[in-house]
């Protein structure tokens, strides 16, 4: 069903990303789970589920409470690496409502200097339909466009070309030659984009379950995160 190709690959500082383009536009697939839009300053990230752990630990399960400073960390890497001059939120940024209140100090500080220096869109989710709007930046209900590009949080099913969501948690077990490769992944046909979760704790559903593989009748694109490089997986297409 599909092909490894590793031809687009765009390396910085040992990391290697895929470049690919969508809707005219050249995007590059970062690593870190990130979306790059290198023309536009812009880097767009989905499902970050700040204190999801906390979430979970008054509810009597017991996580690690280390999952928001892992996305921070993950976070300020990719915005430094590629020079962020714009930031958008697919939503779902905040795992529950009371989720900014549960921030410690050191995060709460972290992420607003994150924010305050840059044009930051937080797009609303299912899980933040409200954003907090203590930390800066500006909220979006529904859709974003930033043409010719459009963001909103759950893929809609009429959506045109050239949407870009997330809520998914896409993520995928390939067979290779080498063996099976797993990974959160982005998934796309051209005509819509929707990205692997963020966070450090977000989880993934495959993505050739039907929630997802129904997007994409005709098939679908997929590029896998690793650790240091992202690899993509082409459909086979006839000559």
């Amino acid at each position: 069903m599909f092909d490894l190709r590793s031809a687009r690959l765009r390396a910085s500082a040992d990391v290697a990303c895929a470049a690919f383009d969508f809707a005219s536009t050249r995007l590059l697939a970062d690593p870190s789970g990130a979306l790059v839009w290198p023309a536009a300053a812009t880097v767009i990230v989905a499902d970050l589920h700040f204190e999801k752990a906390s979430s979970y630990a008054r509810l009597g399960t017991m996580l690690p409470p280390y999952d928001t400073a892992a996305t921070l960390d993950r976070l300020e890497e990719v915005l430094a690496r590629h020079r962020a001059r714009r930031v958008v939120c697919l939503g779902d940024s905040f795992h529950d409502g009371d989720a900014a209140a549960r921030l410690g100090a050191a995060e709460r500080q972290r992420l607003a200097a994150i924010v305050a220096a840059r044009d930051w869109l937080w797009v609303a989710g299912n899980h933040d339909p409200s954003p907090p709007s203590g930390l800066g930046g500006r909220t979006v209900a529904g859709e974003l466009v930033l043409e010719p590009l459009a963001f909103r949080h759950e893929a809609a099913p009429d959506a045109a070309a050239g949407e870009v969501s997330g809520h998914f948690h896409p993520k995928a077990t390939i067979p290779t030659r080498a063996g099976p490769v797993t990974g959160r992944c982005f998934v796309t046909d051209g005509r819509r984009l929707v990205l692997p979760a963020f966070g450090a704790l977000a989880g993934g559903l495959d993505a050739f379950a039907p929630p997802i593989a129904r997007l994409f009748p005709q098939g679908f694109d997929l590029y896998v995160v690793g650790r240091r490089r992202v690899v993509p997986f082409l459909r086979r297409r006839s000559a």
